[in-house]
């Protein structure tokens, strides 16, 4: 009796790195955002294997060659910087006022593009990370992942157990509803307090005791996802360890 003949195998085709979008390698190199990245593109100045690509969603591939103004663009390695930003500098890549920036600290931090992940206003101080990987940016920002934020808050009054209430049970605010995740007095004369929310609204702490009444005079964010201003001076910036890096990319939404 024969056998019936078999097909020969298919070789499995073997894996390849993930293509990028043009916009994000782009931005990677530290050209430029991803939005100033497709004007780049539009505008026919972007040159992939030496012709030049203008298609809006182009992906490259791991062996192309990108170039911009002749100059071969390399996809950067990914930086996470962790700032104790004092007060006096505002969170932003540039000011035409010609203000103190954030920027001005973490400038020698590395050579390559980072951005402030969220922000803190002028007066505050605290934690504030730096990155320029795009995709944790964006999840770190989005509001459907509850990033916990803890911040130490200084009143010009001491709290009253009636407000206490109802920052737990929730504030109707202009902009919406608001409650704490946690909130704890931390002080003797109950001036000072703890708190814990997850929201990322404006001004949204100094905005939530001033419709109670109280003026804070000093306001501090101690942690910011699971980081926290351990052995950091203010002022100073450090590099996340791996540990940490790992920690924040494997946060979940809420």
């Amino acid at each position: 009796m024969k056998k019936p003949n078999r097909q020969p195998e298919k070789p499995s085709p073997s894996k390849t790195p993930d293509e990028v979008r043009l916009n994000k390698f782009i931005a990677n190199a530290g050209v430029c955002s991803r939005r100033e990245a497709d004007t780049l593109i539009q505008d026919g100045k972007i040159k992939v294997n030496g012709k030049v690509v203008t298609t809006l969603g182009y992906k490259v591939k791991p062996r192309d060659r990108v170039t911009y103004q002749g100059k071969v663009l390399k996809g950067e390695r990914l930086i996470y910087v962790l700032l104790n930003k004092p007060k006096d500098y505002i969170t932003t890549t540039e000011d035409p006022k010609q203000r103190k920036t954030v920027m001005q600290l973490v400038k020698n931090a590395c050579k390559e593009r980072i951005v402030p992940v969220g922000r803190l206003d002028r007066n505050t101080t605290g934690l504030l990370l730096f990155t320029n990987d795009g995709d944790l940016h964006k999840k770190l920002s989005h509001p459907s992942y509850q990033v916990k934020k803890v911040y130490h808050v200084y009143l010009d009054r001491p709290i009253d157990y009636k407000d206490y209430q109802s920052l737990v049970e929730g504030l109707q605010l202009d902009d919406g509803p608001i409650k704490v995740d946690a909130l704890e007095i931390v002080s003797a004369d109950k001036t000072e307090l703890g708190i814990q929310l997850h929201s990322g609204r404006n001004r949204i702490v100094r905005r939530m005791f001033e419709h109670l009444g109280y003026e804070v005079t000093k306001l501090d964010r101690v942690m910011f996802a699971g980081l926290t201003k351990r052995d950091l001076p203010r002022g100073k910036w450090r590099r996340l360890a791996p540990r940490e890096i790992i920690q924040l990319k494997h946060l979940r939404g809420g």
